[in-house]
């Protein structure tokens, strides 16, 4: 399979730069991943489109201000870093710009109380820093922290809690689930009053958002690892799904990532936590999920591939063409598809 069979032209008046008003105001494309038929509504008709007994899984991982500008101690030079994994203690692995300017021993002031010394460097632009600081760190990086938003946006983010999901709890990720963003507290509670069971996973979106696919040939790519955790009460939740023939559809292709690492790995679902590297494009037979809640992705990237493999490719390209003649926003802050 080669990359350029994931390409599709856009526009950048296409990339919605900020978010809607009203989180699910945003449109909503119905796709049926077995036809390829298209339906145009708005995300807040979801509920039309849920029955009773469904199980809607999403990621509660919170996005950490991650975004850190600061200076170098010896000639003041701006150093902008973005945290991207904890490694142990205070050590964070990071992508740092300008990258020429580090070097092992580098000392980046951010705060009065907040500083980090460069311990080595690697490749395309990672550095592996040791935190120094007073106080509660994670604290400390929310006061001086800014969103870490994508690279195509370049409006500035007025809201930073725009950038989170409204059911946000654990802090860990360089990235926000953006099918997520779409959800409202009152949608949520109308979801469940129909009979919907919503749950929650976890999965730290990590430096794989940062990275294109650059070979020909997609299955030599490597992913990167990411990771997650499954709670015991959701593992019950998903196997009686299972059991009984119940729709398990998941929101984002972070939550799919877990539901479908878990489900390969063990057959079943269960409590578990570790890291995944799974790649899904066109080929893959799902175990876990039965349909998708996503937004509309990048050319050549491993969320094309991996909603393709769903609906398969020529399915989502002409359902992207659409999009683009119905004037659908793309991207992080754009719209949403629901593939079912």
């Amino acid at each position: 399979m080669n990359i350029n069979d994931f390409d599709y032209d856009l526009d950048e008046s296409f990339i919605a730069q900020t978010p809607l008003k009203k989180r699910s105001d945003s449109k909503l494309m119905i796709l049926d991943k077995n036809n390829g038929e298209i339906e145009h509504t708005k995300f807040y008709n979801i509920k039309n489109y849920l029955r009773k007994g469904d199980v809607l899984v999403l990621n509660d991982t919170k996005v950490l201000p991650a975004r850190l500008m600061g200076k170098k101690a010896d000639t003041e030079a701006k150093i902008e870093i973005l945290l991207l994994k904890n490694l142990s203690d205070d050590v964070w692995e990071c992508l740092a710009r300008p990258f020429k300017r580090l070097h092992i021993g580098t000392e980046i002031i951010f705060s009065d109380d907040l500083k980090c010394i460069v311990k080595e460097k690697l490749t395309e632009g990672i550095v592996r820093v040791e935190f120094i600081y007073q106080g509660i760190f994670l604290e400390l990086i929310e006061k001086v922290g800014l969103m870490p938003l994508p690279p195509y946006i370049h409006e500035k983010l007025q809201e930073q809690d725009r950038y989170q999901t409204v059911y946000a709890k654990y802090l860990g990720s360089a990235a926000a689930p953006t099918a997520g963003l779409h959800f409202t507290k009152e949608l949520l509670q109308e979801l469940k009053d129909i009979g919907v069971i919503i749950c929650y996973v976890t999965l730290h979106v990590g430096i794989g958002t940062f990275r294109p696919v650059e070979v020909e040939n997609i299955k030599e790519h490597h992913m990167h690892s990411e990771y997650y955790e499954m709670k015991e009460d959701v593992a019950n939740i998903l196997n009686k799904a299972k059991r009984e023939g119940r729709n398990i559809y998941a929101v984002g292709t972070t939550s799919t990532r877990v539901l479908e690492t878990v489900a390969s790995k063990y057959g079943t679902f269960k409590e578990c936590f570790g890291n995944t590297d799974i790649f899904i494009y066109p080929g893959y037979q799902f175990l876990a999920i039965n349909g998708l809640i996503t937004n509309f992705h990048l050319p050549k990237s491993t969320l094309l591939m991996l909603v393709s493999a769903l609906a398969g490719r020529e399915h989502i390209l002409n359902a992207y063409e659409e999009a683009k003649k119905n004037n659908y926003r793309f991207f992080s802050f754009g719209d949403a598809m629901f593939i079912k």
